[in-house]
């Protein structure tokens, strides 16, 4: 994917973290950001597999 593409499909959230001037954070709130991004690395991960079981669930389902 362009960089283009990447930010159409990001919600405003996650676009505005992209451009945030991490100069401006503390070592404390950056290994918090760390933290935090991390735990929704592994949210988004978990929802990733999670969507994947249930398609082809459903794939399974219709070419019976």
């Amino acid at each position: 994917m362009m960089e283009e593409e990447i930010k159409a499909s990001l919600g405003n959230a996650l676009r505005q973290l992209l451009v945030e001037d991490l100069s401006l954070m503390s070592l404390d709130d950056l290994e918090l950001r760390v933290e935090a991004l991390k735990a929704e690395i592994e949210r988004a991960l978990a929802m990733t597999e999670s969507k994947k079981g249930s398609h082809s669930e459903a794939e399974a389902l219709f070419k019976n």
